[in-house]
């Protein structure tokens, strides 16, 4: 049995910047941080954390007057960054800066004036903030019929943006059933886009063409790796989503030949080494490459009070 990697796959830059932040924050401050939400979309990352004495709160409120506070790679609503500093909480800010640039093209479009709306999906933690940015009315579409439904006169002056776990792939045909809908429409270009979940899905797709079964590796509250799921699917090529090697059913492992792995932008590559160990005591011997693709080599910088830690 063959089994093929994409390249790229796994952490992508914010996520790595995240979880450092919460790791020098415990060497920094000491045990226990607080993090508003989970810091990235994986369950093994986050107990990982919580071994080290993180603790992961869903509201301010269940943070200690005086604990050091961490906003997750998602961001936060306005909202939440002034609850702290009401509070007096010292805060680090590991909002992904490709989430921030959003954030900050949504605030300057509704400064010029325009109605915003933001493609992405309802109730996820990067659109709630994203959407928290603004004191304006702002529309959430998740589809082209969403656009259809938008209750504004053709010629408003629209913006858009998007959530940055959707590629150019994601929100094409939403983005042009804007333009068809309304005269007046401005947004990011491409290069705003969001590099890791472009790369990932382009990387999936060609994987698509050489495997029998496509294997992602991330956890089920993962948008990125959901969609990779069903990029793999909508290419014809059985696809699953698992977190870990134990989530492997051998029955879809029957008469298949090459297996693709790859994995979301915050599963770390310790899970898809377990996923290939499960297939080799499930399988037997297995032959294990990595399709050639982008080598990702971005970094970005980290707050200024945790760069010496």
């Amino acid at each position: 049995m063959k089994v093929i990697l994409a390249q790229p796959r796994g952490f992508c830059a914010g996520v790595v910047r995240a979880i450092e932040i919460v790791e020098r924050a415990l060497v920094k401050y000491g045990a226990p941080v607080y993090v508003r939400h989970e810091i990235v979309h994986n369950r093994y990352v986050v107990e990982g954390l919580e071994r080290k004495g993180a603790r992961f709160v869903d509201d301010l409120g269940e943070v200690p007057d005086g604990a050091v506070v961490i906003f997750s790679a998602h961001g936060v609503p306005r909202v939440v960054v002034a609850e702290a500093q009401a509070r007096q909480l010292p805060a680090l800010d590991a909002t992904c800066p490709l989430v921030t640039k959003v954030h900050n093209q949504s605030r300057r479009y509704v400064a010029q004036g325009r109605t915003l709306v933001l493609i992405g999906h309802a109730g996820h933690p990067e659109v709630e903030g994203t959407l928290g940015q603004i004191d304006d009315i702002a529309y959430l579409v998740q589809n082209e019929a969403d656009v259809e439904l938008l209750e504004l006169p053709a010629d408003t002056p629209i913006a858009y943006v998007t959530q940055t776990t959707l590629s150019v792939d994601d929100t094409r045909s939403i983005i042009a059933a804007l333009r068809q809908r309304f005269t007046n429409v401005v947004g990011p270009e491409t290069r705003d886009i969001c590099y890791a979940t472009q790369n990932r899905q382009t990387a999936v797709r060609q994987l698509c063409r050489i495997a029998d079964l496509v294997l992602v590796v991330g956890a089920r509250n993962s948008s990125n790796s959901n969609r990779l799921r069903e990029i793999g699917a909508e290419a014809g090529v059985p696809s699953y989503l698992v977190a870990d090697g134990a989530d492997i059913d051998p029955a879809w492992l029957d008469r298949v030949e090459v297996i693709g792995v790859t994995a979301g932008a915050s599963a770390p590559e310790v899970l898809v080494e377990d996923v290939i160990e499960a297939l080799r005591r499930t399988a037997g011997p297995v032959e294990v490459s990595v399709l050639p693709g982008i080598e990702e080599n971005i970094n970005f910088r980290l707050p200024a009070e945790l760069a010496a830690v």
